[in-house]
């Protein structure tokens, strides 16, 4: 839920990133039509130049494209990396912050509305209590 979230907001801030690139295409024509240091500044007055105002439309097209790939490539990789939880090795608390530790359990249930239960994997039976996958089998724990 919240990859899918993060996701949203990257897609979001890069459809924002692409109307400002277009905006700014769309300033370069009508600065080219409307001579607008002209109109408002006092300069003297240019003809419009269409291969000009087309090369710096190409130009902001690129520069565009390329800023835009970069954040949407910045930004699934900052929800990523938001997504990776600090776990104490000892005690298995996660760190919610440099000062405030917080049990797994009430985390899960915090955040996913989920409650443990436990049991123990296979591997973990074979390792480390041998003798219960032989009373109860090549079944594992019950």
């Amino acid at each position: 839920m919240e990859k899918l979230q993060a996701n949203l907001i990257a897609k979001k801030v890069v459809w924002y990133e692409a109307i400002a690139v277009f905006f700014m295409a769309a300033i370069t024509w009508i600065n080219e039509v409307f001579d607008i240091p002209y109109l408002f500044l006092g300069a003297p007055s240019t003809p419009i130049n269409w291969r000009e105002a087309l090369f710096e439309s190409i130009v902001i097209g690129i520069i565009g494209a390329v800023i835009i790939r970069y954040t949407y490539n910045l930004l699934t990789r900052i929800s990523y990396l938001e997504a990776i939880l600090p776990v104490c090795a000892s005690c298995k608390k996660i760190r919610m912050d440099s000062a405030f530790w917080n049990d797994i359990k009430q985390f899960v249930k915090d955040r996913a509305d989920k409650e443990f239960i436990h049991g123990i994997c296979p591997d973990c039976i074979d390792k480390y209590y041998p003798e219960l996958k032989h009373k109860h089998g090549d079944n594992g724990a019950e």
